[in-house]
């Protein structure tokens, strides 16, 4: 099967359908990161652009690994080492790149709606690695089949996204993934770092975190998003922590199979503490894992399927 869309821009309009696709496509890809030689000659001949405007490790590495685990020929441009510092502008970039005929390029860049400029300016494929605080799609994709993964299905579970709601892709993009998918989601957070009218996106909003994480499947930590942050919202970042780090005391609010989970990099002792962070319920590792198998999933899919 394909995927019946030439662009991956965001979650707010993939049906459960298409999401289970990518699920069960990502499925297939995890048993070829365990072999020996990690490499199959499933898009040999495509070539991926990875184009990022903001500094990266996890997803930038996560695509190229993909790209070349399906033997593609995967380009790294990032825009300090591009002709960006010169002065051209996104739409001179794209038209260049599709001049050199690319077939996918994945984009990640500071400004919401990036990616959907280039997906109407460029015949093709584009994917988004996170466009400003608007969405972050493989992220919430690969979250998705991590709890997919270990709870064996998503409708019905409680699930917990705990901090910076307000300036976080990858909460926006799990609340439409995961509420489309049957799943209960809670945000919680300070006021302040909360978006306006977040209710109508189908979740409850709790502003303490006990209340928030009590009979909770899943509990997804973020990041405290400082750089999108006009001014600091916390007198300290001891205070924050005092009212929304996930200690190991806070966790027993939880069921005590609950899954925790964080999109990274970890602020150690903000948002998580160490012992929950490394302990017997994160699966914070093997969401890097499962990045690998959900962009190898989209490459594939993107490109028809292919074999």
């Amino acid at each position: 099967m394909i995927l019946e869309r030439k662009d991956v821009l965001g979650l707010s309009d993939f049906s459960a359908a298409e999401i289970d696709l990518v699920l069960d496509t990502a499925e297939t890809f995890r048993e070829i990161s365990t072999r020996t030689i990690k490499k199959v000659p499933t898009l040999r001949g495509i070539t991926v652009i990875n184009l990022f405007y903001e500094a990266s490790t996890r997803t930038r590495t996560s695509f190229e690994i993909a790209a070349k685990r399906l033997s593609a020929d995967a380009v790294n441009i990032s825009s300090s080492t591009s002709s960006v510092v010169k002065g051209e502008t996104l739409s001179d970039t794209a038209k260049t790149l599709e001049a050199m005929s690319p077939d996918i390029i994945v984009i990640r860049h500071p400004c919401a709606g990036a990616p959907h400029i280039l997906a109407r300016l460029l015949s093709q494929s584009i994917i988004n690695a996170g466009d400003g605080s608007h969405e972050h799609p493989t992220q919430a994709l690969l979250d998705m089949l991590t709890i997919r993964h270990k709870k064996g299905a998503i409708q019905g579970l409680k699930v917990a996204i705990v901090g910076d709601v307000k300036h976080s892709r990858v909460a926006r993009s799990n609340i439409h993934g995961l509420t489309t998918m049957g799943a209960s989601v809670t945000v919680c957070g300070p006021a302040m770092l909360m978006p306006r009218a977040v209710e109508r996106m189908g979740v409850v909003v709790e502003t303490n975190m006990k209340d928030a994480l009590r009979d909770a499947d899943v509990i997804i930590m973020l990041r405290m998003q400082l750089e999108r942050q006009r001014s600091h919202v916390f007198p300290s970042s001891r205070e924050y922590a005092r009212l929304f780090c996930l200690t190991r005391l806070m966790l027993e609010n939880a069921k005590p199979d609950a899954i925790v989970m964080h999109p990274g990099p970890i602020n150690r002792g903000i948002e998580i503490s160490p012992d929950v962070a490394d302990g017997p319920q994160s699966v914070i590792l093997e969401q890097v894992t499962n990045g690998v198998a959900i962009r190898m999933a989209l490459l594939y899919l993107l490109a028809g399927g292919r074999q």
